[in-house]
């Protein structure tokens, strides 16, 4: 592979990128620097850069109906700016209604809600047209919320992952969870036999496809996981698995003619045939320690391929329409680019250019921009 393009503008470790989808070739990134620096594919050096005079920015997100809007989340804050504004960065609003560090901010499709992932486990849902808290999202983890994201094909829901190894499907108009996965349970660890036992099956991050690829890519999310596995989860399935196992569990007073309870392996059955998983593992020339971030592609086919980066220093990237197409469910050779870098892998994104179309955080103040084909 060819070396690197080299973005640089930041003082410290970048944590975050993203790309515009209205302006091909705009990225913005963000840095424990307290700034956020722009830059242009067709230009050598930083288009311009936004020093927020804040903490470390640990994400930042465009409003999906007006990428003129973007939001940034430092410490306990989110903060929402005008892009045209550059002369002053005078924040449009200020929201400050996490009580600890947030980690992820997410946008929903129709650019009506904006969701706040913190160190508490609890997520905030605020109402971005009234600039007020819609509703606050608590007992779902017992530990930190790091990765939140709004499902596009149900408005009215987020899904999260957290440092308990649990990933938390929301119903936020209700506020209370819909289902609750938990991958340190001894059932879900078994599901991925390729992972690193001696990590936690923690989830940094979940992906979830942009509407117009849910046609071929199906109602998913990506997953990444501490124990250097990357899960996609077809959501409707595990849905309809749980609502399966609700309607067919033994009801009290249920017994055959012996006087004993009627057998439950017809809802094991049931359950694994409904419930659709992919694990992309080490066992497939996967990460080798946890992965950090995910992203469904932009480039090419729009949600052919998974992009994964993790603390192995390495990006995967995996044609998992292979198996998503295939008749049989093999997983051999959906592994097609892995890109080694020398630092750990804070965070990625991609563009929906031929040529410069992943960018890879690391742990460095220096984007490096790659060419996947």
């Amino acid at each position: 592979m060819m070396k690197p393009r080299r973005l640089k503008g930041h003082k410290k470790t970048v944590t975050c990128c993203i790309a515009s989808r209205t302006r091909p070739g705009l990225i913005a990134t963000s840095s424990e620097d307290g700034c956020i620096c722009w830059f242009d594919m067709r230009c050598k050096d930083v288009v311009f850069t936004m020093d927020l005079d804040k903490k470390p920015i640990s994400s930042i997100c465009f409003n999906q109906g007006n990428e003129d809007i973007l939001y940034a989340c430092s410490g306990t804050e989110v903060i929402s700016f005008d892009v045209n504004m550059a002369s002053s960065w005078k924040p449009l609003e200020t929201y400050n209604h996490n009580k600890e560090e947030i980690n992820q901010i997410s946008c929903n499709s129709k650019s009506s809600f904006l969701a706040a992932a913190d160190d508490s486990g609890g997520i905030k849902i605020i109402d971005i047209r009234q600039h007020c808290l819609y509703k606050t999202l608590r007992s779902g983890h017992t530990s930190i919320c790091s990765s939140v994201q709004f499902l596009p094909w149900r408005p009215w829901e987020v899904i999260t992952g957290g440092l308990d190894a649990k990933l938390v499907m929301w119903d936020f108009s209700k506020g209370r969870p819909c289902k609750i996965m938990d991958f340190g349970l001894p059932d879900m660890e078994s599901h991925g036999s390729g992972g690193q036992c001696f990590n936690p099956a923690f989830i940094h991050a979940v992906a979830i496809p942009e509407v117009d690829m849910l046609d071929k890519s199906g109602k998913v999310c990506a997953v990444a996981r501490g124990d250097g596995v990357v899960d996609v989860i077809d959501i409707e399935s595990e849905i309809a698995s749980s609502k399966l196992k609700s309607s067919i569990r033994p009801r009290t007073g249920s017994q055959s003619s012996s006087g004993n309870v009627k057998p439950a392996a017809t809802t094991t059955t049931l359950i694994q045939e409904s419930g659709k998983r992919l694990h992309l593992d080490n066992s497939l020339g996967g990460h080798t320690a946890a992965v950090s971030c995910v992203s469904f592609s932009l480039f090419a086919e729009r949600g052919r391929y998974i992009i994964s980066g993790g603390n192995d220093a390495s990006v995967k990237v995996w044609d998992w329409s292979k198996h998503r197409d295939a008749v049989e469910t093999s997983r051999t050779n959906l592994l097609v680019q892995n890109i080694s870098l020398s630092k750990k892998v804070n965070w990625l994104c991609t563009t929906p250019s031929d040529s410069e179309n992943l960018v890879v955080c690391d742990t460095s103040k220096v984007v490096k921009v790659y060419t996947v084909t």
